[in-house]
């Protein structure tokens, strides 16, 4: 038995995950086959406008519904953690007994599959690194049409333009050939880092009482705020400076490309970025205690990244990023892309 239950983990996101649009099984069809067709045609565009080409035989798109995303991100966090917490496990001089581990491992896998639940009704693509399996590119059809629909804006635009985003991950992975290992790498890393200690884990319960409102505070990072010491969190922001670097220049490509492949582009971003600022307050609340406004910075502060180095030095010039892991930008250079370029290109 493991740290987490994988497979219950699966079964509480099924049972907890929101039901999507309702359509007919032609609708479903056609949408599935429509969105397949718009990861296609964004291949191209987006190789040429991020002049990054990825290796023939890459995996197409995966169009997928909401449980299979929560089954798949199950199975990655799976193979991504269980090592981790394997020798986290190994490295304590006393190991829990079958019946404690039994239950804990169905609490962490409830909260896992809550979790994803969540996310499963929020997130329009992904592109699943796999480790120990096969990285693809997946869009979520649901959530796609939902947003679409909810927004007010031509469907196919739309498909078209979380393709673009999406599909600039896949080049990023694809073409860079050491970039998914280090990222499995740092991942693991942190998680074993983040691993509290049994002696850590009555001072964090006297501490919630004292640091929960600061979790709702703009500018927080969720609950890593309230577990994590400084020294974890500036391995954190190694970590979501890679993040930042990623998302924002999946942003700065898609709105490169678009305006001469998606005609409403200038509206489509008009109504995106205003449904990430309008959330009702609740939803507000839950995004900044799971650390979800800390990802909609990492979009801002990684476009701003990546049009500072491509202003000073051109798309080739940034394109260095990808020659090795430390080109990559440290987390203050994030906020200051001349820093990379002096470090980077002299």
């Amino acid at each position: 038995m493991g740290y987490v239950d994988w497979e219950f983990a699966k079964a509480t996101g099924r049972t907890l995950v929101p039901a999507g649009p309702t359509l007919s099984r032609a609708e479903i069809e056609a949408e599935v086959e429509a969105i397949r067709g718009a990861a296609r045609a964004a291949r191209e565009p987006v190789a040429s406008t991020a002049r990054l080409q990825t290796p023939d035989g890459a995996p197409d798109a995966l169009v997928v519904d909401r449980a299979t995303w929560i089954a798949l991100n199950v199975d990655s966090m799976g193979a991504m953690l269980d090592p981790a917490f394997d020798g986290i496990l190994a490295g304590r001089p006393q190991q829990p007994n079958a019946t404690v581990q039994a239950i804990g491992s169905k609490v962490t896998g409830a909260e896992t599959g809550g979790l994803l639940a969540f996310l499963a009704s929020k997130v329009l693509g992904q592109y699943d690194l796999a480790p120990g399996g096969t990285p693809r590119l997946m869009l979520v059809a649901p959530n796609i049409v939902a947003v679409a629909t909810d927004l007010g804006v031509d469907r196919e635009d739309f498909r078209a333009w979380v393709c673009m985003h999406e599909e600039t991950h896949r080049v990023q992975f694809t073409a860079t050939s050491w970039l998914r290992d280090h990222l499995v790498d740092q991942a693991r890393s942190l998680a074993v880092d983040l691993a509290p200690d049994p002696e850590r884990l009555g001072d964090l319960a006297a501490r919630v009482t004292e640091k929960l409102p600061d979790l709702f505070k703009e500018g927080s990072t969720g609950l890593a705020d309230l577990v994590t010491t400084p020294e974890q969190r500036e391995k954190m922001a190694q970590v979501t400076a890679i993040m930042s670097l990623l998302e924002g220049h999946a942003d700065v490509v898609m709105d490169d490309v678009g305006p001469a492949h998606i005609p409403t582009v200038a509206h489509i971003r008009k109504k995106f970025t205003a449904r990430r600022k309008g959330a009702g307050a609740p939803d507000r609340l839950l995004r900044r205690l799971l650390g979800l406004e800390a990802k909609m910075r990492q979009y801002r502060d990684g476009a701003v990244f990546v049009r500072g180095v491509q202003d000073a030095v051109g798309v080739d010039g940034f394109n260095a990023v990808w020659h090795e892991p430390d080109n990559l930008p440290l987390p203050r250079e994030i906020e200051d892309p001349a820093a990379w370029v002096r470090r980077v290109h002299g």
